[in-house]
């Protein structure tokens, strides 16, 4: 069923409850060093086309037509919560996603490397990692809480879909293959 854009973030708003897809585990990162920041919000939503840049896709075999995505991240209190609710997308499918440096372009790497709180530092402490795992009608939700605000002067402007889930350690930490779709945050 094809959700439209206006309804989808109501209906992720009232509750995951209502979404299909199976719960998907709180990812939480270990606290280093937090700070409190005043309150602040980004989100995106959106169906995958090929020309819009707010809600782009760059794979069809692995986000296929149809396929949508909604995303918020809230901060306060020194903590950053990311959620993430996609439907259409490949059954039964793992997807590494995280929240890039730049808005989405047509290119792939218009936007960037990942958002890193402290630049340079590749974990899931510095950077927002959600792992995706679809159902056997490709919806799934994910959710990453990480120890620090997001600074005002230096925010992330997208949110990127990966074809593979992120690997966790070794010289390749924070890879998940090629970009299949992205969001830009607003």
């Amino acid at each position: 069923m094809r959700v439209p854009t206006v309804l989808f973030i109501p209906l992720v708003a009232i509750g995951a409850a209502a979404c299909a897809g199976p719960s998907a585990p709180l990812q939480n990162a270990p606290a280093r060093g937090a700070s409190a920041n005043s309150q602040l919000s980004l989100s995106a939503a959106g169906d995958f086309t090929l020309s819009d840049t707010d809600a782009i896709v760059y794979d069809r075999k692995l986000a296929p037509k149809g396929a949508q995505a909604s995303v918020t991240t809230e901060s306060s209190g020194g903590q950053t919560r990311t959620s993430l609710v996609v439907e259409g997308f490949l059954p039964s499918h793992t997807y590494g996603v995280h929240l890039h440096a730049k808005p989405c372009g047509k290119k792939p790497d218009d936007a960037g490397s990942h958002y890193q709180h402290r630049q340079g530092q590749i974990d899931p402490v510095s950077e927002v990692w959600l792992g995706v795992a679809t159902d056997a009608q490709g919806a799934g939700r994910s959710t990453a809480r990480n120890p620090w605000a997001l600074d005002p002067n230096r925010l992330p402007h997208s949110l990127v879909i990966h074809a593979k889930p992120t690997v966790t350690s070794g010289p390749k930490a924070g890879q998940a293959g090629d970009r299949v779709a992205c969001l830009t945050l607003r």
